[in-house]
């Protein structure tokens, strides 16, 4: 019998600082930055609301009191069911008109140029603030408007306005998920439904709306969701009719109420919540649906229904473009109704001779810091998560993190902004009415867009540049730097372009942390439009419009040279 041999003991593991290596140090500290800061910035207000919901407004605990007042107080109560039937109302209309939008870009045979035609009109209320429209309505319906006579005798003071201009202001936000949910069909399922010999509204019902239930439940949860939380577009045109949001405003900003401001800021987050778990769900059923054996659904042409969905797609175009074009009309001419001459004087007015191209400025500012710093913090933060191993919690809080900003109206944001910085014991308390906090909630409002942008691209990069990198002892930033970056550059400028649109439109959140040094556009629109300056108002909505298409075709143009320098390996031929 042989001796056994003795194996040496292998060495005791080392400490957590032994262990990390210097790139790994790096990399835990920038994302327990950017982690420290979505803290900070996205849970610390929340707390703050919750808080305060429970105290009186001299501080003291009342449990559960503010509740109780808010739900024997029939107006409050009316303003809730006010905003959930509204909502519902306009993801009714919204959603199946932008469904039908999305069946004919991707289920029909019209010319590419005309569907790049409607898809590029129907996204231009994204360019534009929601009081816009609101706006507009009032120019086309209201006591002077041009078309009054048809609403009946209904005044569009009221849900018949906040319908109308929600229907407006979500169409596109229905539309992208509904065109991308509609462009994932299994080409199969309608061949063999050919074969058989089903009828095409036989497959539709059986085939297209089955495929497409999980999209149509997001775009509901999402249009849902943008309603309930407006505040531009139920302040211009709503009248007496009281909502949720504004009943934010008027405890916090007209009462210095916060106890119940908080109490109403609570109620408005739970259905964005409950949207929020129901989207996540669906993404998920989404991502499920899809399948390697899967191939892409090429429509055949169908003379008579091309036809009447193009004429369909016109009829929407026709509506948009009369919106925005009411608007522009009305920044063109001298007074409503009375003076229908062509003028610049709005304009010139906008920019030259009031405070208002101080507003101008400071959105200018304001978005552009936006779209650099959020898209880089976006981008950094999803790179941490993808390439780095070993993180523990620190990848799955901030994820969460991520994605939970969407659940959040930016009315609370702004609200939780308002409680959690003025307390004067805040060692942050000296951001307040500062344009720094002003970026910084814009960045956590957009955060979620941006950071599942960045992962989807960083998703397509595999792992091995970065364990080939770790072997050959080059830096984690190095690689960053010289190979996932110019991958994934299209992504990147996306988010920047994201980003600076919806910081030239964004009013919710801003209109609690403002200070007349730091106004926004779209504040100035409100108070114009308060004060009964429509024109200046619509001019500088328009300003709005036209900075965000220059925006956006700089970034097309800058684009195409960019790529076609660095993402030149896209196009290889390959032999």
């Amino acid at each position: 019998m042989h001796n056994a041999v003795t194996l040496p003991r292998p060495p005791a593991t080392p400490g957590f600082a032994q262990r990390l290596d210097r790139d790994g140090l790096v990399a835990r500290i920038a994302l327990g930055l950017i982690l420290a800061g979505l803290v900070a910035f996205l849970l610390a207000p929340l707390w703050s609301i919750l808080v305060n919901a429970v105290l009186d407004r001299t501080g003291k605990f009342v449990g559960l009191s503010n509740f109780s007042t808010y739900l024997h107080t029939p107006a409050m109560v009316q303003s809730a069911w006010n905003s959930v039937w509204v909502s519902i109302t306009v993801a009714l209309i919204a959603v199946p008109l932008a469904f039908l939008f999305a069946y004919a870009l991707t289920r029909t045979c019209l010319p590419p140029a005309l569907k790049s035609l409607f898809r590029l009109i129907a996204l231009i209320p994204f360019l534009a603030p929601s009081l816009l429209s609101a706006i507009s309505f009032v120019q086309w319906f209201g006591n002077q408007g041009v078309l009054k006579p048809l609403l009946g005798g209904t005044s569009i003071y009221g849900p018949v306005g906040i319908i109308l201009a929600e229907v407006y202001n979500t169409f596109p936000h229905a539309l992208m998920i509904l065109v991308t949910a509609l462009s994932l069909a299994d080409g199969r399922l309608y061949e063999a439904a050919d074969a058989l010999g089903t009828r095409p509204l036989r497959k539709f019902f059986t085939i297209t709306l089955p495929a497409c239930k999980y999209g149509l439940i997001s775009a509901f949860t999402v249009v849902f969701t943008y309603v309930i939380a407006d505040f531009g577009a139920p302040k211009v045109i709503g009248g007496n009719f009281n909502m949720l949001a504004i009943d934010v405003f008027k405890q916090v900003i007209g009462q210095q109420n916060f106890s119940m401001g908080a109490v109403v800021g609570m109620l408005l987050l739970l259905p964005s919540i409950v949207s929020f778990v129901i989207d996540t769900v669906v993404r998920r059923k989404i991502r499920a649906q899809l399948t390697a054996r899967s191939v892409p659904y090429e429509p055949r042409p169908r003379l008579v229904s091309d036809l009447l969905l193009g004429l369909y797609c016109a009829a929407i175009c026709v509506f948009l473009l009369a919106v925005i074009g009411m608007a522009f009309y009305t920044s063109a001419i001298k007074l409503w109704p009375y003076n229908l001459s062509f003028t610049l004087d709005h304009y010139r007015f906008v920019l030259f001779e009031s405070d208002m191209a101080v507003a101008y400025k400071n959105s200018l500012v304001m978005s552009t810091l936006v779209a650099i710093i959020g898209s880089l913090v976006a981008f950094i933060g999803a790179y941490l998560i993808e390439k780095t191993r070993g993180l523990t919690f620190m990848g799955p809080a901030l994820h969460f993190l991520a994605v939970l900003s969407m659940a959040v109206p930016g009315l609370v944001l702004g609200l939780g902004y308002v409680v959690f910085f003025n307390h004067p014991a805040n060692p942050l308390h000296f951001l307040y009415q500062t344009m720094a906090v002003l970026v910084i909630s814009t960045i956590v409002h957009y955060y979620t867009s941006s950071h599942l942008t960045a992962v989807t691209a960083l998703k397509q990069i595999d792992n091995d540049f970065e364990a080939v990198s770790a072997s050959l002892k080059v830096p984690f930033y190095v690689t960053f730097f010289r190979v996932t970056l110019p991958v994934c550059l299209p992504a990147l400028l996306d988010i920047a372009r994201y980003y600076f649109v919806v910081s030239m439109t964004t009013l919710s959140a801003a209109i609690f942390i403002y200070s007349p040094q730091t106004i926004l556009a779209a504040i100035a629109i409100l108070h114009l439009d308060e004060s009964g300056e429509i024109g200046p108002a619509a001019a500088l909505a328009c300003l709005i419009v036209l900075t965000s298409m220059i925006i956006c075709m700089v970034y097309a143009i800058f684009t195409r040279y960019l790529l076609a320098r660095t993402q030149g390996w896209r196009n290889l031929a390959r032999t």
